[in-house]
């Protein structure tokens, strides 16, 4: 059990320093649009284009395993919010891998992408409207 604290206390300690703790007092939305403004980002048809044209990409879900559950967009992996620091690394060693993010409203995509960026994955980007823009597009979703 020891061994096991070790590693979070030490993953809370490194977010910790990386400017996190500064963002006490700024509401959600701010925070979601300061990472919007520092992220790269792709509308619903582009990431639809990229996966008709059978580029190499990974679409990562980053809502919770019980809404994955409810269906995703085919070929999706998940990857809650909440672990992606502590999980990424082990589904994605790949570094260079172009990875679109997406949640269900375009919230927690755009957070998850700057940590993304922040860990060096330089070729994240945020899906825009996340799943509910990708359903209002009539794109399919597997369950």
């Amino acid at each position: 059990m020891r061994r096991a604290i070790i590693p979070l206390v030490a993953a809370f300690l490194i977010i910790s320093g990386n400017g996190y703790a500064a963002a006490a007092g700024k509401t959600p939305d701010q925070l979601v649009k300061e990472a919007k403004a520092s992220i790269k980002e792709f509308t619903v048809n582009d990431v639809k284009s990229m996966i008709d044209g059978k580029e190499k990409i990974i679409l990562l879900d980053v809502r919770d395993k019980n809404e994955f559950e409810e269906g995703s967009i085919p070929r999706a992996i998940n990857i809650s919010r909440g672990m992606l620091e502590f999980k990424v690394a082990l589904v994605i060693p790949d570094k260079n891998a172009k990875i679109i993010v997406f949640c269900g409203l375009d919230l927690r995509g755009p957070l998850a992408t700057r940590s993304l960026n922040e860990m060096g994955y330089m070729n994240a980007a945020n899906m825009i409207g996340g799943l509910r823009a990708w359903k209002e597009a009539g794109y399919a979703i597997a369950k």
